[in-house]
């Protein structure tokens, strides 16, 4: 069952996603060759409890950080831990923050130092397509208009899209109905209506869309070992509008983008 929220709600969630947003931002200084990511959920974990905030993954089905730190090859769902960070990485930061009872969730994917043209192209063409789904998020739409949108944009730059692993509804969950894929058919799924939250996350890999999960249980990489991005923001879908939820303004504030 899908919950439609109200604007009071929307309005909690706005909250959450600011609180979130400069948390990102924390970390993106910190963002460099020689930092432990173990640091880096340090970081995340104060200011989001500083801000009166909880971590939503802390503790989610047994997950040990704030943080989802994903390097390289690595999709989603890794820990933080004594690797450091090298010149030539890249890194995908997942986060999400408990506030006033409602979930914000969003993701970024930054290189560290010089990165290769072609996985650089990778990052540029992975948030771009985050936006081509937004754009299709709209009132009226079906959710395989956003879908395809996302795996399209992708395709077409000769990406592939991961399938295993979907955004989301959020709101007093941080897991709610309805599944939105990074790929699918136009004019399929479920209807788009007012008061629809959703986390829209593409997950885009180098090589071969095909993943394998770790012995650890959580972490997600490529089963070629060839680098993947993931950007997310979470959304509100109203009559007359789509809003962006969480933002990556901190971010980009730190890297002059």
């Amino acid at each position: 069952m899908i919950l439609y929220k109200t604007e009071e709600e929307i309005q909690l969630i706005r909250e959450s996603a600011q609180i979130l947003g400069k948390a990102h931002g924390e970390v993106a200084r910190q963002v460099k060759a020689g930092i432990k990511t173990k640091d880096l959920d340090k970081i995340a974990e104060e200011f989001i409890a500083d801000h009166g905030g909880k971590a939503s993954f802390k503790g989610y089905n047994g997950f040990p950080s704030t943080l989802c730190i994903s390097v390289n090859e690595n999709v989603v769902h890794g820990f933080p831990s004594e690797y450091e960070l090298k010149d030539g990485d890249i890194i995908s930061i997942d986060c999400g923050v408990f506030y006033k009872g409602y979930h914000s969730d969003s993701a970024y994917t930054y290189p560290v130092g010089e990165i290769t043209p072609e996985t650089m192209s990778l990052l540029k063409a992975t948030k771009e397509s985050l936006y081509q789904g937004i754009e299709q998020a709209k009132y009226g739409n079906r959710m395989g208009d956003v879908s395809y949108a996302i795996q399209k944009y992708v395709e077409d730059r000769g990406y592939t899209v991961v399938r295993e692993l979907v955004g989301h509804g959020l709101g007093k969950s941080l897991h709610e109905s309805p599944e939105v894929p990074n790929y699918g058919k136009r004019g399929r799924g479920p209807k788009l209506q007012h008061g629809l939250v959703i986390a829209i996350e593409p997950m885009v890999n180098l090589g071969t869309r095909n993943i394998v999960q770790e012995n650890d249980g959580w972490t997600i990489r490529t089963r070629d070992r060839k680098p993947s991005a993931h950007y997310e923001h979470t959304v509100a879908v109203f009559e007359d509008r789509t809003e962006i939820l969480t933002t990556h303004k901190y971010i980009e504030e730190v890297f002059n983008i």
